[in-house]
Order: structure tokens, then C-alpha cells, then sequence
């Protein structure tokens, strides 16, 4: 292979692998997109039963509240009817037994004031954490119901946005040899993202070990592509191309590449 058509392949495969990149983001942003409203309705749904069971323990005692209430007032009516009566008393006897009877409804009387003052607290404690708990809920609720409103739209974009990075990947993928072009799909098939990387400083940017001396010095002579030996994913090696500091794509052929590696022999190899 000639050194411009091993360029020229690199170049589209590189240019491929852009697309690719783009397709990955797109499918990694539809698939978080889905999982955030899932987490996001769980600590709702959290939310929601435990202001439910306040609500159930509220009205428990409430409804304890007013029987208490309603039985205190029935006493205290039965305890004033009983002194009226107890002026009315013809005899010792009768007026001991409905003293006896008053003492009874009294101290039962003083027993549901105290269990109602109990409970005035317990509904004082409930009726805060109520509070504390409105507005965790909703908080939620008014982030959940935005998210809703906005899902629909990012996963319709991010379906178009494919449509269209899929429409470019078939075009890139015409103007690759099949050979080369087959050889990079398997390679996709069987492994993680991505599948063409570059080779700097004699280390493989996929799995971020050094090629073999012999393997980076025939990267150099830039005849044929070559696998990294670790990875398997395809690789180049950076000295061939001018390259952003951060990324590996576009890659652009340098002046000097007429004969590759010369000035850099091995590399410490």
C-alpha cells in the first residue's frame, strides 16, 4: 500500500469514527434521559408515601382527637347531673355510692384530659413534619412535572439528531474501501467504544498501553493499518497527522510525511 492511499484510509476512517462519536452521544444522551426521570419519579414516589402516612396518621388523630373530646364533654355533662342529683339524697347510703360514682367519672374524666394533651402534641409534631415534608414534595413534583414536559422534545431531537448522523455515517461509509470499511465494523461489533485511536508517545489511546516496539516502528513506516496488539482497535500513530492536543480525530496530513518515522526512529524503542 502506497503511503497516500494508507493515508487517505486513516483519514476516512478517522472521519467515520467522528460520526460514530456523535452517534455514541446521542444514544448515551437517550438512554440517561429515560434513567434521570426513573430516578427522579422513585424519590417522588419516596416522597409520596411518607406524606401519605403522615396524612393517615393525622386523621387517626384527629378522629382519636374528637371521640376524646366528645367523651370528655359526655362525663363532665354526666358529672354536673349527678351533683344536681346528689342535693336530692334522702339517705347516707345513697349519697356515699353517688359520690363514689362522681369520684370514678372524675378521675376517668382526668385521664382523657391528659391523653388528650398527648395527643394535642403528637398532632403538633405530625402537623410539622407534614410541613418539612411538603416541601421536599414539592420540590419533586414541579421538577418531575418540568421534566416530563421537556422529555418528550430531547428524545424527538435526539431521534432526528440520529436519523441524521446515521444518513452521514452511510455516506462516510461509501468512500471507504470495503475491505477497510468490513474490517472496521467487525472490530465495532466486538468492541468498545471507540474503534480507531491514535498512537502517542508509543501508547495506544484505547487501552492506554504501550504498543511493541516493532509493531510502533512499522505504525511509523505508515504501509499498512495495524491493530493495536493489546485492544485490537485500529490505530495510527499521531506523528503522521497535525491533531488538536485533546482529540484524535480529523486528523491532517503533515508536510513531512514522505518519510514517515525517519526522524524519530523508534521512539526509545
Amino acid at each position: 500500500m502506497s503511503d497516500a492511499v494508507y493515508f487517505e484510509q486513516i483519514r476516512q476512517l478517522v472521519e467515520l469514527q467522528k460520526v460514530d462519536d456523535a452517534i455514541h452521544a446521542v444514544k448515551q444522551q437517550l438512554e440517561r434521559a429515560p434513567n434521570e426521570m426513573h430516578d427522579l419519579e422513585q424519590r417522588f414516589a419516596a416522597a409520596e408515601t411518607q406524606r401519605n402516612y403522615i396524612l393517615d396518621k393525622l386523621s387517626h388523630l384527629q378522629d382519636q382527637q374528637k371521640r376524646l373530646s366528645h367523651d370528655i364533654d359526655d362525663d363532665s355533662a354526666r358529672i354536673k347531673k349527678s351533683k344536681n342529683k346528689l342535693m336530692q339524697v334522702g339517705n347516707q347510703r345513697e349519697y356515699h355510692a353517688m359520690m363514689r360514682e362522681m369520684d370514678s367519672m372524675e378521675r376517668v374524666n382526668r385521664s382523657r384530659e391528659e391523653e388528650k394533651t398527648t395527643l394535642l402534641e403528637e398532632l403538633q409534631l405530625q402537623n410539622d413534619a407534614l410541613a418539612e415534608i411538603d416541601k421536599t414534595y414539592n420540590t419533586i413534583k414541579s421538577e418531575l412535572e418540568e421534566k416530563r414536559a421537556g422529555l418528550e422534545d430531547k428524545m424527538r431531537q435526539g431521534y432526528e439528531d440520529l436519523e441524521e448522523l446515521n444518513a452521514k455515517r452511510a455516506s462516510v461509509g461509501k468512500t471507504i474501501p470495503q475491505p477497510v470499511f468490513m474490517r472496521y465494523e467487525f472490530i465495532r461489533k466486538r468492541l468498545e467504544h471507540p474503534v480507531i485511536v491514535a498512537v502517542k508517545d508509543g501508547v495506544c489511546s484505547g487501552c492506554h498501553i504501550a504498543v511493541p516496539p516493532q509493531s510502533f516502528i512499522e505504525l511509523q513506516r505508515g504501509q499498512q493499518i495495524l491493530s493495536c496488539p493489546n485492544c485490537q482497535r485500529l490505530i495510527f500513530w499521531c506523528g503522521h497527522f497535525d491533531m488538536d492536543e485533546d482529540t484524535a480525530a480529523a486528523p491532517q496530513i503533515t508536510a513531512d510525511t514522505e518519510n514517515p518515522g525517519e526522524d524519530d526512529g523508534g521512539q526509545g524503542f
